[in-house]
């Protein structure tokens, strides 16, 4: 028997402005409001507004929870300053990829937990398990937050004119507490668009309030609301890995090109280090598929699973593609053997329903913003 997705605290606002809804990881979202086009090039250009309350939050507490979260998880979390956040994952005993995460420390024995949508219960089941020992606690706070996204180059002037907070000292992959628009919110300074961009951590009683009030105050900057559909075009031009595509629990962080968030020289053991180990020896001695970016040389357009070819064999598989409205053609990101890895390697093609499509192979990321 299925069960009703959730709804987000902006469900009926969201309805109301016409946004055509998805069921995603069990929450109905919006996909996108008008054109997915336009929505992408407005974060690009100007700024787009995302209601993210899908994500999921966990919060850890207790004087042992750095020590246990490095136990845990495959970073360092001992080192994370307060206030700052941190890019990490959570890995099986096997070095299998089970999600990757955002740790932000909230203060001095407090940290949040951020997972995807559709790994939270798993992410926060696998916490809840390797607590044991560590005097610290794993508490579920799904419905604690709703969470708004503000992404693109005038999303600084857009928060300036709604918070006194000092946004200005607050750097890449930070967070501080703050008012928003008369709403509490812990304000963090993270993305998943290429752009700069603030995540805003709010009590969804307030989500409302405060996404009519970001919307007034973008008006001037060409703001408008975006949807799920655009935010997987944004982070793919950017580069970025998704769950499910370019990260699986059939791969480790070395498999994915993501070694470097494999903290071995921190103190004590941690979940997955043996086979980790053996996976960071493995990429150095026989390198694993190397994640490329592709780029159409033609209109069609490649899609997850689709295999990559070279001399008549396969030599890899795509895991994302789509249409991209910057560069004007198709783009994928693929695992591919590491002897047609590099920028350039000609002779690559990606096989679209029987035939081989010319592919341009190329360094990620498509995209990279202007600082």
């Amino acid at each position: 028997m299925s069960t009703a997705p959730r709804l987000t605290a902006l469900d009926a606002l969201h309805r109301s402005l016409g946004a055509t809804m998805t069921d995603f990881a069990g929450w109905d979202m919006p996909l996108r409001y008008a054109s997915e086009r336009d929505e992408h090039n407005a974060v690009r250009t100007r700024a787009g507004l995302f209601d993210l309350s899908h994500m999921g939050e966990i919060t850890v507490t207790g004087p042992e929870a750095a020590a246990f979260l490095s136990f845990a998880l495959v970073g360092n979390i001992a080192t994370v300053g307060n206030g700052r956040a941190r890019y990490t994952m959570i890995v099986q005993e096997d070095g299998g990829i089970v999600d990757d995460l955002i740790v932000y420390r909230l203060g001095e024995t407090e940290y949040m937990v951020v997972a995807n949508a559709g790994n939270a219960q798993i992410v926060l089941d696998a916490l809840t398990g390797r607590v044991g020992g560590f005097d610290a606690e794993v508490r579920d706070d799904r419905d604690a937050y709703a969470l708004l996204a503000v992404q693109g180059p005038e999303s600084p002037a857009i928060m300036k004119a709604v918070t006194d907070a000092d946004l200005d000292g607050l750097k890449y992959y930070a967070g501080l507490p703050g008012t928003v628009a008369g709403v509490p919110a812990l304000i963090a300074r993270t993305g998943y668009t290429g752009e700069d961009g603030f995540e805003l951590f709010v009590a969804p009683e307030h989500a409302e309030q405060l996404w009519r009030a970001l919307t007034e105050a973008g008006a001037p900057h060409g703001l408008i609301p975006c949807g799920l559909s655009c935010r997987d075009t944004l982070r793919l031009e950017a580069g970025m890995p998704l769950y499910g595509h370019e990260l699986t629990t059939a791969l480790t962080p070395f498999d994915a090109g993501l070694g470097r968030v494999v903290k071995f020289e921190k103190e004590g053991d941690f979940v997955g280090r043996e086979a980790l180990t053996a996976a960071a020896e493995r990429a150095e001695t026989a390198p694993p598929r190397k994640l490329v970016g592709l780029i159409a040389e033609g209109r069609r357009v490649p899609r997850a699973g689709f295999p990559v070819v070279a001399d008549g064999k396969v030599i890899g598989e795509v895991t994302s593609g789509a249409p991209s409205p910057t560069l004007g053609k198709p783009i994928a990101m693929a695992y591919v053997d590491a002897a047609f890895a590099a920028p350039g390697t000609e002779g690559v093609g990606v096989d679209i329903r029987g035939t081989h499509e010319p592919y341009e192979v190329v360094a990620l990321p498509f995209y990279k913003r202007q600082k």
